[in-house]
């Protein structure tokens, strides 16, 4: 994806274009392609800016949107827009997997799909545009963007214990999680798990870990249990 279609999809046009390129540079690139006499920019310092300006404007979001729930609540709630894999859900809508440059072998293993380094690379765009457009602007990207169907991404906070709990309200039905696949190298494996009632699939998640993988399976289960009510 070349980077006008990116500033088109996610509607902010940078002043200075190298912003962006080094929010999508991943690390696995940057080490394949230094040198000695020159050094190639990862996107980890921009996604640690990024991090700090989305819990900034999550938290002032959600300070004037809820005005009498406790802060226990607030944080939960907070917990769950701004986690991994809902990072990484409004990643993939914006097809930033595209135009992330990445390794030769994090690009064969499937790493352009890969929760981390998708919801990463959106903190990095986050604290790209922070850079170059202040605080207003990476404010409208958050709010327009990731503050948005609360209701479903609230799902996304520990999902798990949500879905156990509605699988239990149904006589008769339990509910399981089977490994499916599992490859990559041994310090980034990627893992692929079912998703089961009455071993019954019903959805399959995926993740870095064995626990991220059930996370993303029973959140993309409850989904498919509101769509039939």
């Amino acid at each position: 994806m070349q980077l006008l279609d990116l500033e088109s999809k996610i509607e902010y046009k940078f002043k200075d274009k190298s912003k962006l390129e080094t929010a999508l540079i991943h690390s696995s690139y940057a080490n394949e392609n230094s040198t000695h006499k020159e050094k190639i920019s990862d996107n980890e310092r921009l996604e640690f800016l990024g991090d700090a300006v989305l819990e900034l404007v999550s938290s002032e979001f959600l300070f004037e949107k809820y005005k009498d729930k406790p802060e226990g609540e607030l944080t939960k709630i907070r917990a769950s827009l701004v986690c991994e894999m809902s990072l990484a859900d409004v990643a993939k809508s914006l097809s930033i997997g595209d135009a992330i440059s990445l390794g030769k072998g994090e690009d064969k293993t499937g790493g352009r799909y890969r929760n981390s380094i998708l919801s990463d690379a959106l903190e990095a765009i986050i604290g790209a545009i922070y850079l170059d457009g202040g605080i207003d602007n990476a404010r409208n990207f958050i709010r327009k963007f990731i503050l948005t169907d609360i209701e479903n991404r609230h799902l996304f906070y520990d999902s798990k214990t949500i879905l156990q709990e509605r699988v239990q309200a149904l006589q008769g039905k339990v509910l399981t999680y089977k490994l499916a696949d599992e490859f990559g190298p041994a310090h980034q494996k990627h893992f692929i798990v079912d998703v089961c009632i009455n071993d019954e699939v019903v959805a399959q998640g995926e993740g870095g870990s064995k626990k991220a993988a059930e996370q993303d399976g029973a959140y993309k289960a409850l989904l498919k249990l509101n769509e039939k009510g």
